[in-house]
Parts: structure tokens; sequence; C-alpha cells
């Protein structure tokens, strides 16, 4: 935490001269920003469609121009640069990190390929058909680790228990192309052979279905911190996998803590400060 106000600060000086060079193309960095950092750590599947859990643990990034305060955040919001940000209306660019999957994490994936790490990165889109309700959807596109497009729609209602308590849940359902699913489903021949597990060629379709809730406490005007838990059911291509028929299970159950904590700053208005 100590050294992000120092990264801010070479970012600030970075861009800054980069903006005031060319105010038609940069000039939308000036102006007051956030940043919001933090991380999660969860109990969940050892690998995605797996039976067996144990503890992890991922980072929190969103950055954005600041607006009207945000009516609502959830864990499930992967790494966001808004581009459009007025309180009811927010959409701009997501990305997400994926580890690497090999017969190293578990048992149950020896004799398949390993899954690169890599990334996703697209757009994403919010708005709140009601106060107390936000809808949020996801299109993403592999980078390194997959080749294919993944699509996540969630809403989520909520409600102020107290000024600095907040409950919320809501249904989520995710969308993969055949790319997705053969690098995390599919069993060509020669790993068939390998593994054991019977050869499976998906397409694309469903994803998974299920449910998600969070009780989140507002520590200090800054940091925040939840405690969440998830239900999902893998369904189409991912259920009819032989890697979740033979020795994975199609529900997914998760459980976990989150911190958050948000840091203000303001580039390019004549001014350099951080909040």
């Amino acid at each position: 935490m100590r050294s992000v106000p120092t990264i801010l600060a070479a970012f600030m000086l970075g861009t800054c001269g980069v903006a005031k060079a060319g105010e038609g193309t940069f000039g939308w960095l000036s102006g007051d920003w956030y940043l919001t950092v933090g991380a999660t750590g969860m109990v969940a599947p050892n690998f995605e469609g797996g039976k067996k859990y144990l503890l992890s643990a991922s980072p929190i990034i969103s950055l954005g121009k600041a607006g009207p305060a945000a009516r609502f955040t959830s864990r499930n919001d992967n790494i966001s640069l808004a581009l459009i940000d007025d309180g009811g209306v927010r959409a701009g660019l997501t990305g997400k990190f994926l580890f690497s999957r090999d017969g190293g994490d578990a048992d149950e994936l020896k004799g398949l390929d390993p899954v690169r790490w890599g990334g996703e990165a697209g757009g994403f889109f919010e708005f709140y058909p009601l106060d107390w309700l936000r809808a949020r959807a996801e299109l993403r596109h592999g980078i390194r680790a997959h080749n294919g497009f993944v699509a996540d729609i969630a809403a989520d209602a909520f409600y102020d228990v107290t000024p600095d308590v907040r409950i919320s849940a809501g249904p989520r359902v995710s969308f993969a192309s055949s790319d997705y699913f053969d690098a995390y489903y599919g069993v060509d021949a020669k790993e068939s052979l390998a593994s054991g597990l019977s050869e499976y060629h998906p397409g694309g379709g469903v994803k998974s279905a299920g449910l998600g809730g969070a009780v989140t406490w507002k520590v200090t005007e800054p940091m925040t911190a939840s405690l969440f838990g998830e239900y999902s059911r893998l369904m189409g291509p991912a259920a009819d996998s032989s890697l979740v028929k033979e020795r994975g299970s199609r529900d997914q159950f998760m459980i976990g803590v989150s911190t958050t904590y948000r840091f203000d700053f303001s580039m390019c208005a004549g001014r350099r400060r951080l909040i």
C-alpha cells in the first residue's frame, strides 16, 4: 500500500506531459481520478470444474475518472478502466488475470495439455434499472491462455443495513466460445490416451449460471472489507466435458473475504494532488 502513492506520482508525471502535448488525443487524462486496489482470499475448487477445494488469493484493481460516487461495486467486477462514468451508467475497458494450469496443480489434470498463464481483455457496461439494482456485462477475449471469448452478465440487488454496512445478492451467468472451452475442457486423442479421460471436442455456449451474495463493511472512507459466497452450476459444453463428468463436479462453491483501498488523485489540472 505504501508504494502506491509513489507509483501514482510517477504515472502522473509521465502522462501529464503527454496530455499537454496533445490535448485532442490525451486531454481526457486531465482531471480527478481514482485507483482502487485490494485482494481476495477464498476457498474455491482447485480448478474450474474440480470437486476438491483449496485456499487461494487474487488481486482487485479498478481505475477510472472520478465522477458521482459509485452506487455499487462487486468483487466479481474485473480490472476496470471507466471511460464513461456519470453515476447511472458506467462503461469502459476491462481485463482479467489468468493463472496457468497443469497436471502439477491437481491429479485430475495429469495427462492434459497445460493452460499457460495469460489474461483476458475487453469491455464492460453497467447501469441501474432501479435505485437498488445494478446490472453489469463484460465481454473479454483471451490473451495467451486461450484464444476464445468470454461474456459475464450479473445483476446485484443491494441494501444499506446501516450507513457503513451493505448486503447484496444476485444472479450470474457466463458464456464462452469454443476456443475457450477447448483450452479448459477439451480432451483430444493424445490427451485422452495420456490422461485416461474420454475424448471430448466442445463447441461454444453457456458456461455457468448461479447466485452470489456479499456483506460489505466500510471500515473507513477509502477502505472496505467484505465477506462473500457464491454458487455456480456448470452448463453446456463445460458440463458435458469428460473432465467434469469423470473427475470433477458441475456444482462449484466459493466463500471468501476481500478488502480494498481507494486512492484519489488529480492529473494535469494545474496541480498535483494525492489523497
